[in-house]
Order: structure tokens, then sequence, then C-alpha cells
């Protein structure tokens, strides 16, 4: 039971909310009122970065998923901490998964939660804008690298239209030397200075590499502003009588909507029956995103049927009189509409506009299921989804919609595993992006913590284009379309056999996902909801 002179503090630090903070182009409702509610008697007093930490626990204490775990303020203290940050993580190590016996945002060798985090707003550069790489535009380099091998350093993805891909960077280069350093093999040292080199704040990176076709070549890539278009790469292939098409898809941003239908389209009218969707590092992003790509896949005959379910924590779903609603600190956060404006509701329990207050979040409620609406005329007997440890939250939520509905491979290594997803709480100018609700499919499968698993492990190989059907991956999927199996009579392919040449040089399964955690500390994990109630 909360104590009234907390509720009070608490705040009302957040008087408006970017529901779609990640639309940068958005408007910000414009309320006339402090940063926070006026002090009353009743109100413990303190300073802005007080009560912004006093909201964060309070918001938590409401909202996070795993609520009913987390302590009481006093027992918290959350002025006792020495930053947002501290605090925040500290507030996610309470809920335990049994199945581990550690908390479900427990991450080993860090101090930062598993799902998790601010954004803060004011913030420019490569570390704003909802880590930059769902908000539909970016401001670095356009690239990130990875070991193929403990001494053999690869980029492996490059933003078209980025600064990078402008300079002649594409998948599948071999870096030699960076800002001078020519030493990189794999060490701490080396990822540490990669991290700052390529991901950090420097206006520009000095690159020498080796191109695929051998040419050694110097360039200099300079940060900027570029739009993100998500579609790396489109192909459809001949395999025996069928037609296989194939799509990279690297971040579900929210302007990708149009280029997504144009290129299903272009798989229907060439009649491709099988599909390769490559997420391997896919950290998701928007819920709309991935039920547009769902539907896009999906049979027709699903249509009305239920793809997935939200669930809330029990004190959400108690919000069922104006009462419960008032006394809520979601009577604080706008429900804005698709333009980003308030919504008038003077009926609701604001009395003003609408807000997170105003909604019903029972998992029977209508609004919490969504429902398979087929969309364009692609039909499918199977889909294929290259998956690795980077594969997170909207791109699982793909997978595990599509699972019960039809023939589903999975291809790589067991994803990241976030069946928990947020919609941002404006605090001050933070949005806080704690799990506020699950999701679970059709058939009431959710919970996947540990990642979802596999059909066929392996390897990929970073030495090889996007489209080459040599890739390790990408050729274990179109053999497997060509065979019916991952097991190969036949000769293997130069990529298998490369890939068995040097396995003593490849990094760990531990030693993968840990640098890539490291090198991809500004990329985003996770799937933003965004309510499209309409009051």
């Amino acid at each position: 039971m909360r104590n009234n002179k907390i509720v009070c503090t608490l705040v009302l630090a957040c008087l408006f909310m970017a529901i779609t903070s990640c639309k940068k182009n958005t408007t910000e409702p414009e309320i006339v009122s402090t940063p926070f509610a006026t002090p009353t008697t009743n109100v413990a007093s303190g300073t802005r970065a007080e009560l912004i930490k006093d909201s964060i626990f309070l918001y938590g204490k409401e909202l996070y998923y795993w609520n009913a775990s987390l302590p009481t303020y006093a027992a918290f203290n959350p002025r006792g901490f020495s930053s947002n940050e501290t605090e925040l993580y500290a507030m996610t190590q309470y809920s335990m998964d049994p199945s581990t016996g550690k908390p479900y945002e427990y991450v080993a060798n860090s101090t930062d939660p598993k799902y998790s985090f601010f954004d803060y707003t004011a913030t420019s550069g490569k570390t704003g804008a909802l880590k930059a790489d769902v908000n539909g535009s970016a401001n670095d380099y356009g690239f990130s690298v990875m070991y193929n091998t403990t001494t053999d350093l690869r980029v492996k993805y490059v933003y078209p239209n980025s600064p990078a891909a402008l300079q002649g960077l594409t998948r599948g280069c071999k870096l030699t030397s960076i800002n001078g350093r020519t030493t990189l093999t794999y060490n701490t040292s080396n990822v540490s200075f990669l991290n700052d080199a390529i991901f950090g704040s420097n206006a520009s990176v000095s690159l020498t590499f080796t191109d695929l076709n051998g040419t050694s070549k110097n360039i200099v890539v300079a940060s900027s502003t570029y739009t993100v278009n998500p579609i790396l790469f489109t192909s459809v292939y001949t395999v025996g009588t069928k037609k296989v098409g194939y799509i990279v898809f690297n971040s579900y941003t929210n302007n990708v909507s149009a280029a997504l239908n144009t290129t299903f389209a272009n798989f229907a009218n060439q009649g491709v029956t099988e599909l390769v969707v490559d997420l391997r590092y896919n950290g998701g992003g928007y819920v709309s995103t991935a039920t547009q790509i769902i539907n896009l896949a999906a049979p027709t005959a699903q249509t009305g049927s239920t793809m997935f379910t939200y669930y809330y924590n029990s004190y959400l779903q108690g919000l069922t009189t104006n009462a419960a609603r008032k006394a809520s600190v979601l009577i604080n956060q706008p429900l804005l509409d698709g333009s980003g404006n308030l919504q008038n509701f003077t009926t609701g329990v604001n009395g003003k506009y609408a807000t997170y207050a105003d909604l019903n979040y029972s998992p029977s409620a209508a609004d919490n299921i969504e429902k398979f609406a087929k969309s364009g005329s692609l039909t499918l007997s199977r889909v294929y989804f290259i998956v690795t440890g980077s594969t997170a939250s909207a791109s699982e939520l793909t997978i595990n919609s599509l699972k019960p509905v039809m023939d589903v491979k999975l291809i790589g290594a067991t994803t990241y595993g976030k069946p928990v997803g947020f919609f941002p709480v404006r605090i001050d100018k933070i949005d806080m992006y704690i799990p506020e609700f699950e999701t679970k499919n059709q058939a009431g499968v959710g919970g996947y913590y540990s990642g979802l698993t596999v059909d066929k492990e392996a390897y990929e190989d970073l030495t090889k284009a996007w489209g080459d059907e040599t890739e390790t991956l990408l050729g274990y999927a179109l053999l497997y379309a060509k065979s019916g199996s991952f097991i190969s009579t036949g000769t293997k392919t130069g990529s298998l056999g490369a890939t068995s040449t040097i396995m003593q040089t490849k990094l760990s399964s531990d030693e993968i996902k840990s640098v890539t955690e490291s090198l991809d500390q500004n990329g985003f994990k996770g799937m933003v909801m965004t309510p499209d109630r309409k009051f």
C-alpha cells in the first residue's frame, strides 16, 4: 500500500511523454505546467534530481512487468543512488527468473539491465534518439564490425546511403587499420579501442581495408545525419523448381512501411513460395512494423485469428474503476494520436486529454489482442529466419507469432531472449523504457527469456557479401529449400568448408556475445508499442 506523501512526491515529474519519442519529427505536446507537481503541505520536497529519482522508482512500482518483486519506497530509497542509471539497474535486479535463478534483467559482467534503459531526449549525436536506429534517421558512420576469426576483423553491415556506404565500404571488407592502429587482433584492449573509434563521439574515423575484390583502400568516414534504410539486401533464388525470396532486415524502424510492401509485392510477382528473412543483427523496434511483416508473410486463412496477446502486471490489469485510474501515475502520461498531438478527452480521468490511465490493460480487452490481417498477395509454404544472439524483441515477436500458423525454420544461433516490451514513460527530459508487458502467440507461447533456439546451429561467414549463396547461414536455408534437410549429401559448399578449416580461430559463443554487446552499445534492443486507441 503506497504512502500518500510518496505518491505525491512522485511527481509528476513527467508531464508529457513522447509516446512517439522515436518520431523525432513529431511535435511534443504543449502542456502549460511546470515540470513537477506544485508542492503542498503533504508533499515531501526535493531537488529536481531527487524528484526524478522518486519518479523512476514509483513509475516502476506501478508499470514494471515484475513490479510485485519491488520493495517499498522507504526500503529502496531512490534518492540514495548516485545516478539515474545505478537506480534503474538496482530496480531491475529484484525479479528472479526461476529457470536461471538470476534476475530476468541480469547480464553477466555488466551493470546495465538486459532490457531497461533511459533515452535522454536532449542528447544529440550518435547516442541520442532511441539509440539512433529505429527512428528512421541516424547521426553516425553507418556501419558496424565483428571478428570473423580472432585475427580477421570484418565489416558486418553498412546502411545504404550512410557516410560509410558513400565511401565504398561494404559488408565483408577486411579492416587492416583503424585510426592508424594496425594490430587489431581480438583482445579486450582492441575491443575497447573499436568501441571508442567506431561507436564513440569522434567526428570521423580513418580506415584502411581490403575489399571483396582484394583491393586495399584508405578512406576517412565522417559522421553525419542520414536516413536509415533497414532493408540491406533483397534477392530471389531459383532452387530446383522453387523460387526463394531473401531479405536482410536490420531494424524495425518507423519509416519502412512502403518499402516492405514493395519488396513483398516483388517477391509475389516473381512467384516466391519460400522466404528467407535475415534478422541476424536485428534488435527490434516498433511492434507496428513487426505486425506488418507478419501480415505480409502469414497465410490468408489466419485473417481474423489471434496473432499475439499483450499481458500486463496485475496492478495495471486492476485499473478498472475511475477511482483506481485517477490514483495511478499514468494519469500524467498523455496518450497522443498518430500525429503526436494530445487527444481531447474531457470525460476521461484526467479531465482534459486522453492518458494511459484511460486504457484497459486486461488481456481479454480487444485493444490487447492483435489479430492477423493478411496483406499483399505473397503465399508462402515456409519461412526461414536467420538469427543470432543479436536477434531480439520485435524480431523474436515476428518469429514467435508465425510459428503456430506456418512452417518456420531457424538457422544460426539462439536469439537474445526478450519477450517483453514497453511504451516510453516521460520523466522530465528522460524517456524511461522498462518492460511493461509480455507477448504470447496464439498458442499461448511466450516466456523465451533465454532466447529462441534454432533448428540448425551454425556460425556466420563475414567474408561473404550479402546474397552470396555460399555464405554459411544463407547456404543452409537454400540447402533446406532444395533437399528438405540441413544435411548435405554432396560436396560441401565453399563456405561450409572454409568455416570448418578455421574453426579453431573462431571466437567462442561467449566471446561472440561479449564482443557483440561491447560493439553494439548504441544498438536498440526492444519492441516499442504505441497504442493507437482513439478517443
